[in-house]
């Protein structure tokens, strides 16, 4: 899906306008900015990648539910795109406003009040041409008491494409709304991934959110998921799986600015060879978000000696009748599992890919039972076979 060419709203230019100037003001992060201490953007050169559209695949839906070209959203839904768009992810962020000048393709996923997706929503991003810049946009609206399933899939054409994928993702989860999104990636190790991605979910909504990530051979990921109405609920899971010398940076924000709110977050990494992880979790309650009930964790194995993990979780807290926690934990495959089942006549690979899929199985297990499902297992399983080879 190429996007249409079509003249812009005014107040689009403007914002456009608006982008450049910052981007123009500010510098590309370096370890001395806040929040990009272990990230290092020396090697990137963002000259050398030329502003592309990417090859995209969508299907699914239903009756009722609206699944667009953004570029074409912007005139066909002209007031949902005025109002949706940007306000979620401010374009306060260097990536965030390259983003907000350039993006040329993206998707709208629009879910009228009480309209029940009837098969999933699936996106599949493919990022085909060498030294291409991938700007893209991704909206999902949901109105009050609808239901739907999202399903973004980002690859490369092949292992050695080296490309740049800058996106901003936003989604609103509407009054006693209830989403599941999944968003995965598989891009090539030469591939730069920036992703900046807010989620906000209404009174009584719910938001199911999963995030894979294996692919890549640098960047950073941000996620926030803010609860904005009473009863709000979001379960968020995480899965990485790096080799070589990948280096995978998340930050994650649980944002609770109501009362009697529910969030659940949940990571697993696993780290082969030279590659490194970094997660930084914040849990974070607003004054007068009473009632809160938060919890965070972030668990890596790693299956070399020259791999590394960060697991950094935070907490903040304005109120005082919450109940909000965190774990992190760090280790090598344990060698007491591993002699376990040698002894039971399994040999060293095997035994090491049966521990590495037990540490992984509690992750698939709190996603949504269904064929997204059992595919990501998959996709994990494939990706364990390449790392552990």
């Amino acid at each position: 899906m190429a996007s249409t060419a079509t003249a812009e709203p005014q107040w689009l230019e403007e914002r456009r306008r608006k982008g450049a100037e910052l981007v123009e003001s500010l510098p590309l992060p370096d370890r001395k900015s806040k929040g990009w201490e272990f990230t290092n953007l020396r090697k990137l050169k963002l000259d050398s990648y030329e502003n592309s559209a990417a090859e995209v695949e969508i299907s699914g839906g239903g009756d009722g539910v609206v699944v667009l070209p953004l570029a074409e959203a912007v005139g066909e839904h002209a007031d949902l795109i005025g109002e949706k768009l940007g306000s979620l992810v401010p374009a306060d962020d260097y990536f965030v406003a390259r983003n907000e000048v350039a993006w040329n393709d993206g998707v709208l996923v629009f879910v009228p009040r009480n309209v029940i997706s009837e098969e999933p929503v699936r996106i599949q991003l493919n990022l085909d041409a060498e030294g291409a810049a991938v700007n893209w946009r991704t909206l999902i609206v949901l109105e009050e008491g609808a239901q739907a399933e999202v399903w973004e899939n980002c690859v490369s054409a092949g292992d050695d494409t080296d490309a740049l994928l800058n996106s901003v993702v936003e989604i609103a989860v509407g009054q006693n709304a209830n989403l599941n999104y999944v968003s995965t990636q598989d891009l090539s190790e030469k591939a730069w991934l920036f992703s900046s991605q807010r989620a906000q979910v209404d009174r009584d909504g719910k938001l199911d959110w999963a995030a894979l990530g294996f692919g890549g051979g640098n960047g950073k990921v941000r996620m926030t998921t803010n609860l904005a109405g009473q009863g709000a609920e979001a379960r968020v899971t995480g899965g990485y799986a790096g080799g070589n010398r990948q280096h995978l940076d998340f930050d994650t924000l649980q944002e609770h600015a109501a009362e009697n709110t529910i969030s659940d977050l949940a990571f697993r990494g696993v780290l082969a060879d030279h590659s490194t992880a970094v997660w930084r979790g914040m849990i974070k309650v607003d004054e007068g978000a009473q009632s809160t009930d938060a919890f965070q964790e972030c668990r890596n194995m790693l299956l070399s000696t020259d791999a590394h993990a960060d697991a950094i979780p935070g907490l903040e807290i304005l109120a005082d009748d919450v109940a909000c926690t965190h774990a992190a934990a760090i280790a090598q495959v344990d060698k007491e599992q591993l002699f376990y089942l040698n002894s039971r006549g399994l040999d060293e690979p095997v035994a090491k890919s049966m521990v590495v899929e037990g540490f992984l199985q509690s992750l698939v297990e709190r996603l949504k039972e269904g064929p997204v499902r059992e595919e990501i297992s998959e996709l994990l399983s494939e990706r364990l076979d390449e790392i552990l080879s």
